[in-house]
């Protein structure tokens, strides 16, 4: 073995170990990007970061410098901290609209068979120093994860999670109150709510905190999943607050929750809505959609000329009791490893590197909101959109009698002579 096949193998040995002690990463790497990074030559990394990534006006994004107490609140609490900044064409008319807007992903903080208030304030503890490197970083819209307050217990099936359910001003957002009103930041509370008016109906809500501390307004997912373990219907409704933009001392924000991802429509109403940054607060594996994980949000930034804000949990979730799916898979106590790898996305394509796939995190970004009419200005896709064909076409769709337009070729099923 010549000294090149040693150096390899030796690499490789190293990742293959790296790899089965973190878990999570990517052959020991929190992250493609850092797999990336560390393993090619710059000048390679500097394209492929092009190509992967994206430019903002022309230019990688740059890295935000954060005051020492908020990257100490990091180092000393073990949790990934990121910066960037998207930039917008110095315009004539306007001054820019610069926004501080941060991510938060984190693991539970308990094994699920603690008893539940445990895990709820374990978790509550667990954020306090994350929520405070916000803060004294200067963020001014901060957004939490799906239903952080609890683990995703939604695909057990099992009635007695259903505890975790809080009203609107519940203990969730009291917590949050309180950072709203001390670091003067808007704050986005995905929570599973117990609606108290309405026969104490289940939903999946996010409920919009200002910057004052007050409750400005709440959201309820549209879509729920009904793929694999995450047939989450057995606990909450569909949503029937529609597509709301929320005006807050920051710009107009919306929420896309979870597997509303999946749907370029529900994308699309929050900007018609007039939506200029929506968050996406999930909850999802690997083996479900990695893949599609970068791509869903990055297309609706760019289809709908805004920003979007990605949010993903971390870690794998242990069970006390087993439950199946109905997809043929044995029976499992886990849905495996949510990958984490919260990100940013911007309206010309560009987007942030991803956080951790196993380590809890908080991503920041600038973003100057100017950004959004440039790029509707460049591409015009409100002008050339067409709705009214969709409309119609949308309108027939709902109707029993619908036949698709479908035009077959006369000779198709004529039979040769």
């Amino acid at each position: 073995m010549d000294k090149i096949e040693e150096d390899i193998a030796a690499k490789n040995g190293n990742l293959e170990e790296s790899s089965s002690t973190k878990d999570g990463s990517i052959c020991g790497y929190e992250s493609l990007h850092h797999l990336l990074s560390v393993n090619l030559k710059p000048h390679l990394y500097k394209e492929v970061s092009r190509l992967l990534i994206g430019l903002n006006c022309g230019k990688p994004l740059e890295l935000i410098a954060l005051p020492e107490s908020a990257k100490a609140l990091s180092s000393k609490h073990d949790f990934d901290l990121q910066a960037f900044s998207f930039d917008a064409d110095k315009e004539l008319v306007r001054e820019p609209r610069v926004v501080r807007v941060g991510l938060i992903q984190n693991s539970v903080a308990l094994p699920t068979t603690a008893p539940l208030l445990d895990q709820k304030r374990a978790i509550f503890q667990k954020l306090k120093p994350i929520i405070d490197s916000a803060g004294a970083s200067g963020v001014n819209i901060l957004c939490l994860q799906e239903a952080w307050m609890m683990p995703f217990a939604f695909c057990t099936r099992e009635k007695r999670w259903c505890e975790f359910a809080e009203p609107v001003d519940g203990e969730s957002t009291q917590f949050l109150q309180e950072h709203a009103r001390k670091y003067n930041m808007v704050i986005i509370n995905p929570i599973l709510e117990r609606d108290v008016n309405h026969g104490e109906t289940l939903w999946n809500t996010a409920i919009i905190i200002g910057n004052h501390g007050n409750i400005i307004g709440k959201h309820r997912k549209n879509h729920i999943p009904r793929v694999g373990d995450f047939n989450e219907s057995t606990y909450y409704m569909e949503g029937n607050t529609g597509h709301p933009v929320f005006e807050t001392a920051y710009g107009k924000i919306a929420v896309n929750i979870c597997y509303g991802r999946h749907h370029p429509l529900n994308w699309l109403a929050f900007g018609l809505n007039g939506a200029e940054i929506v968050f996406n607060p999930s909850a999802t594996v690997g083996e479900l959609s990695e893949p599609m994980w970068p791509i869903e949000a990055r297309n609706a930034a760019i289809a709908n000329s805004y920003f979007v804000g990605s949010i993903n949990r971390v870690g794998t979730e242990t069970f006390p009791n087993p439950f199946t799916s109905g997809d043929g898979k044995p029976q499992h106590a886990d849905f495996g490893h949510f990958y984490g790898s919260s990100h940013f996305s911007a309206p010309d394509a560009s987007c942030t590197p991803s956080l951790s796939r196993y380590k809890d995190g908080l991503l920041i970004s600038d973003m100057d909101l100017n950004l959004c009419r440039q790029l509707k200005d460049k591409w015009g896709f409100r002008m050339t959109a067409r709705y009214e064909l969709y409309a119609d076409m949308l309108a027939c769709y709902l109707k029993p009698d619908f036949e698709p337009q479908v035009i077959s070729d006369p000779l198709l099923h004529k039979k040769s002579l």
